[in-house]
């Protein structure tokens, strides 16, 4: 599989809109997840460890899960991670990993992946009884977020009462949305949310 993030990598973390939004996202994740010392956490899409970072204190381990290498050598090049998170470079929703959570985070990495439905179901799969998911990414646009053609993406951000009927039909309840950030870019604003869900 090609690495469509080989080339952003090497600068991710510059960009201070990115690291504007991961705070952002790691803030309501904190805020509205009650995280404890023995909890085992997936980061799904884990990128460079921007979210990971700010969860991993307050967690007992964090398994960072991407399909980019590149991305995630960076983040094993982060010492303060270095004792805390465990990278898994592997596509789950077709090769799942045999291990299960107590949370399952994400951030703006559901419109990446083209069959939401099968993803969800993964989750499920992958939470232990009474596990959470805490996924963010944005609100239904009208597709000019990212520029044309751009690879690797699936969906123009996503309806909040379609996911959450999906989550409630793939097994999860105590459903929540959450406005996490707003991002301004050509003089549009793309609300980010934050849905929470725990495991039937």
């Amino acid at each position: 599989m090609a690495d469509l993030f080989e080339e952003k990598a090497k600068d991710w973390d510059a960009n201070e809109r990115r690291t504007q939004l991961s705070a952002a996202i790691g803030a309501s994740i904190l805020a509205h997840v009650p995280l404890h010392d023995q909890m085992l956490a997936m980061d799904f899409g884990a990128g460079t460890g921007l979210i990971s970072s700010q969860v991993a204190p307050k967690v007992k381990r964090v398994v960072a899960i991407d399909t980019s290498q590149a991305m995630l050598d960076k983040l094993a090049a982060k010492p303060e991670l270095r004792n805390k998170i465990e990278i898994i470079c592997q596509d789950i929703v077709e090769s799942p990993i045999d291990a299960r959570f107590d949370l399952i985070m994400s951030a703006m990495t559901l419109h990446h992946v083209e069959n939401t439905s099968l993803l969800i179901e993964r989750f499920a799969e992958h939470l232990s009884e009474n596990g959470v998911v805490a996924l963010a990414d944005l609100d239904a646009e009208d597709g000019s977020f990212h520029p044309a053609n751009t690879q690797g993406v699936f969906h123009s951000g996503f309806d909040r009462d379609e996911l959450g009927a999906l989550l409630e039909q793939k097994g999860f309840r105590d459903i929540e949305f959450f406005t996490a950030h707003n991002m301004s870019r050509n003089e549009k604003d793309y609300p980010v949310f934050l849905v929470t869900a725990r495991k039937r």
